[in-house]
């Protein structure tokens, strides 16, 4: 049976610090990406500031695949909630993400995947995205520390990416995120801006869900 249903499953991925608290569950039949060969793999925000694969942001991103018809993984890095091993500065976290990618080949071995992370969990996810040892679509960052790690590669990522930035961050600086986007990104871009919007994005959650539902597939359409 696969853990691909429509109830979320929780399931254990073994990975290079011990074992890896996940939750799987298959998209929606009948939405506009609707594919049993893409899975969303989603991460979480800084694990020593409360980030937790339960964080409504990565819960929104879940719902959003979901909908369009991806299967979907989100998982707590090391040291969260049941996961072994130590909090790594986004080193292990990386090959933490890494496991759960190899992971869900193993589940759908011609599967493309498409990357998501929240805050800390963007940086681990455009880090992951040059090592992945499978296809991957599409990426989603939401408020992005584009100040405190390494994210693109001159510019470019394999793949086209979507970046979420609210105008109120006062945990990311804002005109950092709009800088990079606008003067250094070139790859294939949306952005999508938040004026009001502080790092949780507390009272747009719904829009952002909205807008994502249109933009991921135009992306996708469009590369």
């Amino acid at each position: 049976m696969s853990v691909f249903s429509q109830t979320e499953t929780a399931i254990t991925i073994n990975g290079p610090a011990g074992a890896i608290e996940a939750r799987a569950r298959g998209g929606d039949p009948d939405g506009v990406l609707a594919d049993p060969g893409r899975i969303a793999v989603i991460c979480h925000p800084h694990p020593q500031h409360g980030g937790t694969m339960d964080n409504k942001v990565v819960s929104t991103l879940a719902r959003v695949y979901g909908e369009l018809g991806v299967n979907t993984v989100r998982f707590n890095f090391r040291g969260v909630g049941q996961s072994q091993g130590r909090y790594d500065r986004a080193v292990g976290e990386v090959d933490d993400l890494l496991a759960v990618q190899a992971w869900a080949r193993d589940q759908r071995p011609d599967a493309r995947q498409l990357l998501a992370g929240f805050s800390f969990g963007s940086a681990v996810a455009a880090a992951a995205l040059y090592r992945a040892s499978v296809g991957v679509d599409h990426l989603t960052l939401v408020a992005p520390p584009v100040e405190r790690y390494d994210y693109d590669r001159e510019g470019r990522f394999p793949c086209p990416v979507c970046v979420v930035q609210g105008g109120a961050d006062d945990v990311v600086l804002p005109e950092g995120v709009f800088e990079w986007y606008e003067h250094h990104l070139v790859s294939p871009r949306r952005l999508l801006r938040y004026e009001e919007a502080g790092h949780f994005f507390h009272g747009r959650l719904t829009d952002l869900k909205r807008d994502l539902l249109r933009v991921i597939p135009e992306q996708l359409e469009a590369s």
